[in-house]
């Protein structure tokens, strides 16, 4: 049996993601390690769910523009699931900065920018459980079990 707790995050397809028909390749990337979507859709993003979302970074230079580019197209919100998967997540997704995420990362391998690089991923058990609230009402997450997960 793998090591690691069973856990949820948060993965937002950027708009620019959206715009640039990506979410399926970034989709695939997250289901081929054996993680399950529990929760999707594509929505806009409110101007006070991107100030909730990106609270942390109030008053920093970038911070403008992380609302601008989130609220600019809409976004594809998901809830993942599986062992360790909040540093599953963030391991697949790369970097920030593309130009030093490595190749074979979300980033390393698709992003284009610093601010449009595609994909959200949460940062701890707390960010996950904030942000999918934000998201997502708890009669939207789903269970079931994938095939082959008992060789998982």
């Amino acid at each position: 049996m793998p090591e690691g707790t069973v856990e949820r995050t948060l993965v937002l397809v950027k708009p620019d993601g959206v715009r640039r028909g990506l979410v399926g390749e970034i989709l695939g990337r997250l289901e081929r390690k054996q993680l399950r979507i529990v929760a999707a859709k594509l929505t806009a993003v409110s101007t006070s769910t991107a100030e909730s979302h990106y609270g942390e970074h109030k008053g920093k230079p970038f911070y403008p523009g992380l609302v601008t580019h989130i609220t600019s197209a809409p976004v594809f919100a998901a809830v993942l699931e599986g062992r360790s998967a909040i540093s599953v997540v963030r391991a697949i997704t790369g970097a920030t900065n593309p130009q030093t995420a490595a190749p074979g990362t979300i980033r390393g391998d698709l992003a284009l920018g610093v601010t449009p690089n595609l994909i959200h991923a949460s940062d701890s058990p707390a960010s996950a459980e904030r942000e999918m609230a934000l998201f997502f009402q708890p009669s939207e997450l789903h269970e079931y079990a994938r095939t082959g997960a008992e060789y998982a």
